[in-house]
């Protein structure tokens, strides 16, 4: 489904030649045309599949105890509400930020800076605010003339400091705690941290917590059914595949929604199971399909072997006796057969 983009401006904050940071204002929007279109669109895509995702809201850090962490920074937070309220235009408000974010930049010695992306965009019924620092790739590239030059391109593919506001959500209901959706960096919590910190973004819902719990429910749900082997992996292929599609849409998970796909199965009450239970899962919650494809798959690696398979298999073609620590494959894959026949007759050989 396309989204209907708004407006949307880059901002520069790199180092210069004394190696201080130092922010580079675009005065105005990126013009409307079909490039401009095709990132947006193509970076909303991208965002919307990424996996293991963080969610969060403005706020005070509290500690593990309760009590407050800090104080809370609240410069963006409020430059966003002048903006919204129209205080502020939409490219003094990004100006702001992009001040915020050199700032909070120049604490750290690995900060090297970027292109700062914010688009504010509408998909469905929600209308979203997209921030990203974007690094540049080096390319070389072909003119018209036959000549080769190089150039430098947005590296999408590296997407990882990139956080997005829910402004529908954010007006409808402060009090949430997932308004506020992001990247987990993968170079390690300082790195990503900073980028949170100048937005004043605080971590909210751990979502493969939520997803671990719900899968949990549903094993449990299912397993006191009065319901045959292949019953129990239908109910369980049900609430995947309606989690995968909350996913492809950028929605929630609903447990009343999973209560219905399972009454449709012929279970009722999972909605009551769940709220009796030690499960502490909230009424809604972001998606994690890494983690909810254990409802279908079985999968692990270690000691040089990797070894997966679909959950009807367990019991049938896949035997696994906890007491000698085996499992044991009835029918081996076609292409592992062939390989293993290949390495049989090199060696008879």
């Amino acid at each position: 489904m396309s989204i209907k983009i708004d407006q949307a401006i880059i901002h520069t904050v790199n180092q210069g030649n004394d190696g201080q940071l130092e922010c580079r204002l675009r005065s105005q929007p990126l013009k409307q045309s079909m490039a401009a279109d095709d990132l947006i669109a193509e970076l909303h895509r991208l965002y919307t599949a990424k996996a293991g995702k963080g969610f969060g809201h403005f706020g005070v850090p509290i500690n593990e105890d309760g009590t407050p962490a800090g104080e809370a920074n609240e410069e963006f937070e409020q430059a966003l509400t002048q903006w919204q309220a129209g205080e502020l235009g939409y490219v003094e408000f990004t100006a702001q930020a992009s001040n915020l974010l050199g700032k909070e930049l120049s604490k750290y010695d690995f900060a090297t800076g970027g292109y700062l992306l914010l688009a504010h965009y509408s998909h469905v019924a929600c209308n979203y605010l997209f921030v990203a620092l974007i690094s540049a790739k080096p390319s070389v590239a072909v003119s018209d003339e036959m000549e080769v030059h190089g150039m430098e391109h947005l590296d999408l593919s590296n997407m990882q400091l990139t956080a997005r506001i829910d402004l529908t959500e954010w007006k409808a209901d402060p009090t949430s705690k997932k308004y506020i959706s992001f990247v987990k960096g993968r170079a390690g919590r300082k790195i990503a941290d900073f980028f949170l910190d100048f937005m004043g973004c605080i971590e909210g819902i751990d979502a493969k917590k939520q997803n671990k719990a719900l899968m949990q429910a549903v094993e449990d749900y299912v397993g006191t059914a009065e319901l045959d082997k292949s019953e129990q992996q239908d109910c369980r292929d049900a609430v995947f595949d309606y989690c995968k599609s909350q996913i492809a849409t950028g929605d929630n998970v609903q447990i009343s929604d999973i209560a219905d796909e399972l009454a449709d199965k012929g279970l009722e009450s999972f909605h009551q199971f769940t709220s009796d239970g030690s499960y502490e899962l909230i009424e809604e919650f972001p998606a994690d399909q890494s983690t909810l494809r254990q409802l279908k798959k079985f999968a692990g690696t270690g000691g040089g072997v990797s070894l997966s398979f679909d959950g009807q298999h367990l019991g049938e073609r896949v035997q696994w006796d906890p007491a000698r620590d085996t499992i044991t494959i009835h029918g081996v894959p076609p292409n592992l057969l062939e390989q293993l026949m290949r390495r049989s007759g090199s060696k008879a050989d």
